[in-house]
């Protein structure tokens, strides 16, 4: 089951949880009283109706239960540590999570089994969760907490969404919830659960793609982090050089904003003027656009310069930042003003991912993300974005998006994007043969 809906001529079409939420919310409240009283032959989906009787039959109580807890929060640092998705939390966190002050959602990793491992949101978000017990540690199968969007895809290992009294629970009707599972990329094998969930009114008809595109970046990062393997002291391998389009400057409002694309990183003052960073004043940026809760100068001194690196050169260069951008950084830990968090190009690009804008996000990826950085923090970084990217692009479906893709330099080694154009405009086409003689000429100049 994938979106178990109530069926019945007095229930208005699906789509309607976009257009009136709190409507339909209504409607399936109905149904789910109307199913607990007994009804003979409760107007609701088969395959919910026979997950909740499971749910009920385990003693779970719709009224008033609240998950058991398998692991103390204390425990769960080891076990994230230990998991195969703590490689790719970072990045699904930049892609789908919202940390700022008027985030309303809140992003979910579990495991196989539904146990919370991660969960990311604003202050607000994660208060509303703690009261459901919504936590690292908590037990989100079917088993634990009853019908929802996580216990779903445990038990089918598809995509699931759930609206309202479509969870069995009653204090879950509030939300909408909606999760795939992430696979190993080798052995098809489920690794664990991602789950996005917010209040009725932030579910759009976009929700289920945006979740399963973070799965498609989840799956890539894991199939590259096995094949390749890291050289730390030598910087990426780049293409044969050709012509890139010029870096536009992002818009002027009231803040500072970033260039963080191409060889000529800079800052973007309030007034329009454009003050050049070197290379590892930029490497230090990019670090601190990726992560709004900051870095300690010992954290940036290692991600910058590794082993020997030293708090104390950070320091120094934080200083002389502050001198060229008066009012960018703040301290205790070393972040981002909250005026310039978000204002860099590279985040423009991961907001339109977001909102789903492909084509516009398409537009504004011009250059690698600090395309002269060798340190392995920002190469992990650059993988991300370019990985986020492609998924979102092969996933729209759009010959002339991919095509688009496939010219830059970011994407003229995507070879599931040159397939996913043969299988949508033929395999006998000229554009996918021409893409696919190009991808196989890099892959051997790269030694690939």
């Amino acid at each position: 089951m994938s979106q178990g809906q109530p069926v019945g001529s007095r229930f208005a079409p699906p789509d309607l949880r976009f257009s009136s939420p709190r409507e339909y919310a209504t409607l399936l409240r109905h149904a789910h009283d109307q199913a607990l009283s007994g009804a003979a032959r409760p107007n609701v989906d088969p395959a919910l109706w026979a997950s909740w009787q499971r749910a009920l039959a385990g003693g779970i109580d719709p009224e008033t239960h609240l998950p058991p807890h398998l692991h103390e929060v204390a425990d769960m640092l080891h076990l994230r540590r230990e998991h195969r998705l703590a490689a790719v939390m970072p990045a699904l966190s930049e892609l789908l999570a919202d940390e700022s002050a008027s985030g309303r959602h809140l992003l979910v990793l579990t495991n196989a089994h539904g146990e919370v491992l991660w969960r990311v949101g604003s202050p607000a978000a994660l208060r509303q969760a703690d009261g459901l017990e919504f936590v690292e540690g908590a037990d989100w199968s079917e088993a634990g907490i009853g019908t929802n969007a996580i216990s779903e895809v445990v038990l089918s290992g598809r995509s699931a969404q759930l609206f309202s009294a479509q969870h069995l629970v009653r204090t879950h009707h509030e939300w909408a919830c909606t999760a795939s599972p992430i696979r190993d990329p080798n052995t098809g094998q489920i690794l664990g659960v991602l789950n996005v969930s917010g209040p009725l009114d932030t579910v759009t008809a976009d929700s289920v793609r945006m979740v399963q595109c973070g799965v498609r970046l989840a799956e890539e990062l894991l199939r590259s982090r096995t094949a390749l393997v890291p050289e730390p002291a030598v910087p990426p391998l780049t293409r044969p050089n050709r012509p890139t389009a010029s870096l536009p400057r992002p818009t002027l409002h009231n803040g500072i904003c970033l260039n963080l694309f191409g060889d000529h990183p800079a800052v973007v003052l309030a007034n329009g003027q454009r003050v050049a960073l070197s290379l590892r004043r930029a490497e230090i940026l990019v670090l601190l656009n990726s992560r709004q809760r900051g870095w300690s100068a010992e954290q940036l001194a290692y991600e910058v310069h590794g082993e020997m690196g030293a708090a104390a050169t950070i320091r120094i260069e934080m200083h002389r930042i502050r001198v060229l951008a008066p009012g960018l950084l703040e301290s205790h830990p070393y972040r981002l003003a909250d005026a310039a968090h978000g204002r860099s190009d590279a985040s423009g690009v991961v907001q339109k991912l977001r909102n789903g804008q492909v084509a516009e996000a398409l537009d504004a990826y011009v250059a690698p993300l600090l395309s002269s950085s060798g340190a392995s923090a920002v190469e992990s970084l650059r993988l991300e974005l370019n990985a986020a990217m492609g998924a979102a692009v092969r996933a729209s479906g759009s010959a002339e998006l991919i095509k688009r893709w496939c010219e830059t330099d970011m994407g003229s080694t995507d070879d599931l994007a040159v397939d996913e154009l043969g299988r949508l405009l033929g395999y006998t086409d000229a554009a996918f043969l021409a893409f696919r003689a190009r991808s196989e000429r890099l892959d051997r100049e790269l030694g690939l």
